[in-house]
């Protein structure tokens, strides 16, 4: 069996993260409203997602995403490795001076 992180886009404005065994499945539960997070949205629009081996590497994945700034995850969605490396190094930085 496999894993996979995803992003939703809710709405056009906001980006829900999750995680599953089933994809296809979990996109029609979340777009049948039966899940808590998201029912509140109109429009759901999976628009990205990573495949994982195991469980525990999805759920790291998931953890880093939830972390990020909207700029990293516009970044990680658009495929721009360039600027998602540039985005994670001026965090480090400013993490650093304070």
């Amino acid at each position: 069996m496999h894993w996979n992180t995803y992003i939703l886009l809710c709405d056009q404005k906001t980006y829900y993260v999750g995680l599953t065994s089933n994809l296809i499945n979990r996109e029609k539960s979340h777009k049948r409203k039966q899940n808590l997070a998201t029912k509140r949205f109109s429009d759901i629009q999976l628009i990205f997602s990573e495949q994982f081996n195991t469980r525990h590497e999805a759920e790291r994945r998931e953890k880093q995403i939830k972390g990020w700034s909207v700029a990293k995850k516009r970044a990680l969605i658009s495929g721009n490795k360039e600027l998602l490396i540039q985005l994670s190094k001026t965090r480090g930085c400013l993490r650093n001076e304070k």
